[in-house]
């Protein structure tokens, strides 16, 4: 059994992180950590029936709990401070957060694994392997990529990823490869890369219309990090691989 802390564990993806882990027959809820709403039991905040983990203000309640794995979806600003303390504390790391640098200490250590991926729809992967072919024959290419307004990097991660595979297969840069971003509301998470050549264009799109789409690919991250060597893994793909 894998014991799993949840960071941000009352946000939109953290209330969903939660349920999901604590319906796995392999996976063990132990610990959660909710600035706003310490103290309060999880089984309240997140409709996960019959827990009996209580929100804390700390990441101390994941080593209290004896937690394997922290799953972090908060924010750009605190992501760092987190793996970090994930190190620091032996705990595995799953960080579904983007918008922030990564450090290299985070690979040139060998207590843990941490593993970030930009998107965990096992569908936006597949679109991500999918236009690295396309991008070989279509000269011409834009990304557009849709989310919810309190989206707070933009463009996304999953678009940068996007981009930095187009410019791998065609031997560019990033900034070769424009990126439109839409934050409007009723969206969820949405992305489409438009390619363009002599009398055709090609739409490969990959739609996200609730975040439950991200848990499986959350629950692959969250059992394979405990086993995959220290230091960083980038990309659900190197999981689906495996």
């Amino acid at each position: 059994m894998i014991r799993v802390g949840v960071v941000g564990a009352t946000g939109k993806m953290g209330r969903e992180v939660c349920r999901a882990v604590h319906a796995d027959p392999e996976l063990a809820l132990v610990a959660a950590v909710s600035r706003s709403a310490a103290g309060r039991r999880l089984d309240e905040l997140v409709g996960v029936a019959g827990s009996d983990v209580v929100a804390a203000s700390e990441l101390d309640a994941l080593r209290e709990a004896r937690a394997d794995v922290l799953v972090d979806f908060t924010g750009p600003e605190w992501a760092p401070e987190h793996i970090a303390w994930g190190i620091d504390n032996e705990v595995h790391v799953v960080e579904g957060t983007t918008g922030f640098e990564f450090d290299p200490a985070w690979d040139e250590q060998d207590r843990v694994c941490v593993f970030v991926a930009p998107n965990f729809a096992i569908g936006a992967v597949l679109m991500m392997r999918f236009v690295v072919d396309a991008a070989i024959h279509l000269p011409d290419v834009e990304i557009v990529e849709y989310h919810h307004p309190d989206k707070r990097d933009a463009p996304s991660g999953t678009a940068v990823a996007t981009a930095q595979r187009i410019a791998d297969a065609r031997g560019g840069e990033v900034a070769d490869v424009p990126i439109h971003s839409v934050r409007l509301h009723g969206v969820v998470a949405n992305q489409e890369v438009i390619f363009g050549g002599t009398g055709q264009t090609l739409t490969i799109r990959h739609d996200t219309t609730d975040r439950t789409a991200f848990m499986p690919g959350v629950l692959i991250a969250v059992k394979a990090v405990v086993g995959r060597p220290r230091g960083l893994t980038v990309g659900l793909d190197a999981l689906l691989e495996a």
